[in-house]
């Protein structure tokens, strides 16, 4: 009787174990991650497409395959960061004006924390181009946090001052949040009872101009010392 033996594999070609298959929305998300991570610690402009494909571990084709060029990837990673952002913001539906606003404040500096890229990629998509489409989802992000408060403060429809008073105090916290990204030196929640308090001054400040914000004022005082 013959003894048989099967024969071992060749050095070098072993049987490895693959990869798992991405669907393509998975690979596209992968594309996408990678691309918020770079962009976010650097200008748009000195981020290749070479650069994304390294991080991502794939090749130079395939992300030119999902997307025609880095302005369609560097829109789709804002519009990610965006979406993130928008699911994030709901508004609370009960509680004390005031109280809903530090809920959702406390909800944006979540957002900051554990997607800093996006955040950072969101940010810097906005002064750099106010323009096309990269324009329009900044300023589309900062009319739906502008919508939030008004939400929070019960007060849908403002007034020129209001307006002007809330959007300033958005960039108040956009800036905040890249400082206390660059720095840490402070405590996180400390940073949101101080811009939380930053924007009850300039409520009062801005009721000196228009009446209904008095009013309003007013009535967020008496509703936090009730």
């Amino acid at each position: 009787m013959t003894n048989e033996r099967a024969a071992a594999p060749a050095p070098g070609r072993r049987r490895q174990r693959g990869r798992r298959r991405l669907s393509v929305d998975e690979r596209r998300e992968e594309l996408i991650a990678a691309a918020l991570g770079l962009f976010s610690t650097r200008p748009p402009d000195e981020v290749s497409i070479d650069d994304v494909a390294a991080a991502a571990g794939a090749s130079r084709a395939l992300v030119y395959h999902y997307f025609g060029g880095k302005q369609e990837l560097y829109v789709a990673a804002l519009r990610s960061a965006a979406a993130q952002l928008t699911d994030l913001l709901e508004p609370p539906a009960e509680g004390r004006p005031v109280e809903r606003l530090r809920v959702s404040l406390s909800r944006y500096f979540d957002f900051v924390e554990s997607h800093a890229s996006g955040y950072g990629a969101l940010l810097r998509g906005g002064p750099a181009d106010r323009t096309g489409e990269v324009g329009e989802i900044v300023n589309g992000i900062r009319n739906l946090l502008l919508d939030r408060i008004l939400l929070a403060l019960d007060a849908p429809e403002p007034g020129p001052v209001l307006r002007v008073t809330l959007r300033s105090w958005m960039a108040c916290v956009e800036t905040a949040a890249m400082d206390w990204l660059e720095h840490r030196d402070m405590d996180r929640k400390e940073l949101e009872r101080l811009l939380v308090d930053q924007i009850v001054v300039l409520l009062r400040t801005a009721g000196r101009h228009d009446a209904r914000i008095a009013e309003l004022f007013d009535r967020l005082t008496e509703e936090e010392l009730s």
